[in-house]
């Protein structure tokens, strides 16, 4: 096979000039951009910069942001890594991640976003990207750039074009859609280029005959520039859909054992867009007021640039497998990543020197790192813990980054031949519309006072004759009015002369009697209201006099109420904090007491060697403890055994008194709880000692402890070889047969369950009984046993499935013919998590070979496949089950003949 292909197919030849006037819909949230900060030291502007010297202060501050995402597991590490976890854990809520270095320590880094494996394209491209493009179409220069190791994951982040689900869309096609929706084409352009630096030269993705482009460099300004690429002008999104198409199957690609697509070249998506920006002035009159007139500013044409660098991937020679002209790619990307990495941490140190010329990629990349550009670089790594140092890589390269800071400018220019072109037509079309408007005011005015004189004239003459009409009714109206009048008026005089007479006694009699008795009442009632209201207003005076004398005391009383209770709990807090500085005391003094009494026993017995210096180390490990507890640090043993010496603990181990070995073998296996310890403790043969305590001594205490330190030593691949050597196993399966502790039987099948891991152990571990002793274990029924047993099954089975595999092994199952078969079905749904987990996988490794299934089928095992590929909660050994399932014949029979689905 070749080492190196065009991806896609065959090249085409680019068409220069698109466009169908589509324009997809597209919603685009507009954000003001704003400087990020974050954490770590943030790199100032200084000469010293990727991008050169400034000329000039107008810019805006802002730091490369950086976010990290995770792939998810493949098909192939779901398998090879299935009792692995994975190497990084990420907090998205805090936006941190955490890698591992082992089982208890692990490595804390912040980033400005963290995207787990179930990150959207929709959110990466929001959290990522977006920003980048909003700047873009504000006049700034943007680059959105992906770094990482081979097969994690860069070119799905940037260059998916989700052909199959829209979902899947990338970064490129988001931002051009981003683009279109926010640009007028009647005024703005976009040109997009497409290029790829393969072996240090720059080819042309859109013209592959042009394959050698070079690199030009503004001597005053310092920008670069590529005046041989093909720029083509874009209309609408399908056709930068086409121009993607086209630039992908011209990109080279080859086949690694890490990836089946790797790219051999960075790709550089270049798009430059072009956009008119116009404002209003008003002009100012004499007196200082603006006018009604506006006229158009000076024309700004605002010229930026969004760059897509979808890096070619780093990656390790002996674990790709690459050789001959494949190897020679690899060598040319390795170069180039590492000037990358160079000049980064040069600007992240404020370096007076930054090697921008190394490459061309870092000369390409001037402007985003430390230049004018507002960048974002997404690192993508993977989860296996067998690629953790290219992983390390990649987030250290991470955090360097955001520690440099661009200074963002805007591109702007002004375009005075687009001024004079538009103010001409522009006066052209005022000029045609005054003269039609004053030819049109002329002819309304001769119209409108023609048709005003004619009016005026009917209007008075009309008015004139209704005039002398209602003169003259006005006239003979009035002068009937008054002669009836006259008569009225005659008529009652003479009758009231007649009546007046008869009536004046009368009435003014009636009316003098009712007017001084309603006087006289109101008076009484007046008199009556007024004392009503004097008792109301004495009643009400009362109260309020009364009223605040009740209110003086109760306030006083409620404030000194408040202070004593104030001072009450004050004295309860303080009492309680004396309780507990005497409890922790006295119970010091306790252990002081017990300490001396103890080395006093010795002292009196003679015992001047061993036991009196365990008590000096166990009481300086409890000092220490008392001490250092107090400080929220936990006691350091290993610093102990650097005081006393490793030997002279060993020694203590052969002890004749019972007190000295306990202590001798816990602080033993306190050291061996750590790696840097374990092989100075064999050294030291303490691992022959710890064997010889299992042997020669049947105390509960002793023998779990010794168990415990013998489980962490077997951790280790080197030690597992020498306990089976020195009989270890035989040792751990007496003690499981003897013992009776649970906490004895968890740390024996502990050890065990250690020794199942190993390939080369596994037909001396079941000929020594080693199963058998693990399974019988399972008698205490304590969920921790039980859960040390099902992950040594799980461990045997997975060792010997990879030496069937390997063809080194054949036959049934060891683990079968031991007869633990029955207590992996019978626990295989258990309701505790880690053991229901370990079962599944060891049954998913049971099945894989065809010898097992007649045992399995007869065992009930086949239902607990079926279950487990429908219903368990981890994908991968759902998956792994249901590909057993389907690749067993004698699987597919039964449940043909059962007539199950699965």
């Amino acid at each position: 096979m070749s080492s190196s292909a065009y991806r896609n197919g065959n090249h085409r030849t680019a068409t220069r000039t698109y466009g169908s006037g589509f324009k997809p819909p597209s919603f685009k949230s507009r954000l003001q951009p704003s400087p990020s900060h974050g954490t770590g030291d943030v790199r100032r502007s200084s000469p010293a910069s990727l991008g050169g010297a400034f000329k000039d202060s107008d810019g805006v501050p802002g730091r490369v942001r950086v976010a990290v995402r995770l792939r998810p597991r493949n098909s192939e590490e779901m398998v090879a890594d299935a009792d692995f976890a994975d190497c990084v854990e990420l907090q998205p809520e805090v936006k941190r991640l955490k890698l591992r270095k082992n089982n208890w320590d692990a490595d804390t880094y912040e980033f400005d976003e963290v995207l787990t494996e179930y990150a959207s394209q929709k959110r990466v491209y929001e959290v990522v990207a977006k920003p980048v493009v909003e700047s873009v179409l504000d006049g700034y220069n943007g680059t959105v750039m992906a770094y990482g190791q081979t097969g994690t994951g860069k070119t799905f982040t940037l260059g998916r074009l989700g052909d199959e689900d829209t979902a899947d869309r990338g970064i490129m096609v988001r931002a051009m859609e981003d683009i279109f929706a926010d640009v007028d084409l009647g005024s703005d352009s976009i040109t997009v280029s497409y290029l790829q630096i393969y072996m240090e030269t720059i080819q042309d993705l859109l013209d592959p005959i042009n394959d050698n482009i070079s690199i030009v460099e503004d001597p005053k300004t310092g920008d670069v520039s590529l005046p041989g690429a093909t720029l083509v002008d874009i209309r609408d999104q399908q056709s930068f859909l086409e121009l993607l198409r086209l630039g992908e199957a011209h990109r080279i690609a080859a086949n690694t054992k890490l990836n089946t697509e790797s790219s051999r070249s960075h790709a550089l998506l270049m798009v430059h867009v072009k956009r008119s920006v116009a404002g209003e002035d008003a002009f100012s009159t004499e007196n200082g007021n603006t006018s009604h007139l506006v006229k158009p500013s000076r024309p700004l044409v605002r010229k930026s640039k969004l760059v897509v660098v979808d890096l070619a991937g780093s990656e390790r020679i002996h674990k790709s497998g690459i050789e001959g002209h494949t190897l020679e790619e690899a060598k040319s990307i390795n170069l180039s990543l590492s000037a990358l990495g160079k000049c980064i941490n040069a600007l992240a140190e404020n370096s007076a020197h930054v090697p921008v010329r190394d490459s061309k990629l870092t000369r390409l990349l001037k402007d985003s790192f430390g230049g004018t550009a507002r960048t974002s670089l997404i690192v993508t790594i993977g989860p296996s813990p067998r690629h953790r140092g290219e992983t390390s890589s990649t987030i250290l390269f991470g955090q360097r980054a955001m520690k440099v800071e661009n200074m963002l400018k805007i591109k702007e220019e002004f375009d005075y031949k687009s001024l004079s072109r538009k103010l001409e037509i522009q006066l052209d079309k005022l000029i045609a519309e005054n003269e039609r408007l004053q030819k049109s005011f002329e002819d309304e005015i001769d119209r409108i006072n023609a048709e005003s004189q004619s009016r005026i004239l009917e209007v008075e003459r009309n008015f004139a004759e209704a005039l002398e009409k209602e003169k003259l009714k006005c006239q003979m109206e009035y002068m009937k009015s008054v002669k009836e009048l006259e008569e009225k008026m005659v008529s009652n005089q003479t009758r009231n002369q007649r009546d007046d007479l008869v009536d004046v006694k009368h009435i003014s009699e009636g009316i003098g009697a009712s007017v001084s008795s309603e006087v006289s009442e109101l008076r009484m009632l007046l008199n009556n209201e007024i004392a009503r209201r004097k008792a109301a207003e004495d009643e009400i005076n009362l109260l309020e006099s009364q009223l605040a004398q009740y209110r003086h005391p109760e306030a006083d009383g409620d404030t000194a109420i408040f202070r004593l209770q104030k001072n009450l709990e004050e004295e309860i807090r303080q009492k309680k904090k004396y309780e507990e500085e005497v409890l922790v005391l006295r119970s010091q003094l306790v252990q002081m007491n017990i300490e001396a009494d103890q080395t006093r026993r010795c002292l009196e017995r003679g015992e001047s060697g061993d036991a009196f210096t365990l008590n000096m180390l166990m009481a300086q490990s409890r000092n220490m403890q008392l001490r250092e507890n107090g400080n929220g640090q936990k006691p350091s043993i290993a610093a102990l055994s650097e005081q006393v010496g490793l030997h002279k603990i060993m020694s203590l181990l052969e002890s004749e008194d019972a007190t000295v070995r306990i202590h001798a073998v816990k602080v033993v296996a306190n050291l061996a709880a750590e790696e840097v310890n374990q092989a100075k403790i064999v050294e030291a043969g303490g691992l022959t000692s710890l064997l010889m305590l299992l042997r020669r001594y049947e105390d509960e205490t002793v023998r779990r402890v010794a168990a415990g330190a013998i489980a962490n030593l077997a951790m280790n691949e080197v030690n597992q070889e020498l306990i089976m050597v020195q009989g270890g196993i035989g040792l751990l399966s007496v003690t499981a047969a003897n013992a009776e502790d649970p906490q004895t039987l968890r740390m024996v099948a502990g050890a065990i369950a250690n020794l199942c891991g190993n390939d080369k152990l596994q037909m001396k571990l079941r000929t020594e009984g080693g199963i058998k002793a693990l399974l019988g274990t399972v008698r205490c029924g304590h969920p921790d046993v039980l859960s040390q047993v099902a992950r040594g099954i799980a461990n045997f089975a997975k060792c010997e499935s990879r030496l069937a595999s390997q063809g080194i092994r054949s036959g049934r199952s060891l683990l079968i013919e031991d007869g633990a078969l029955p207590w992996i079905v019978h626990n295989a749904n258990d309701e505790s998590a880690p053991i229901r987990r370990h079962i599944e996988l060891a049954l998913c490794h049971l099945a894989q070979h065809e010898v097992n299934a007649k045992d399995m089928v007869s065992g009930g095992a086949l239902w607990e496949l079926v279950r487990i590929s429908r219903d368990c909660t981890r994908e991968d050994i759902r998956n792994l089950a249901r590909k057993t399932l389907s690749s067993s014949p004698t699987f597919r029979a039964e449940l043909r003949r059962l007539r199950v689905d699965y």
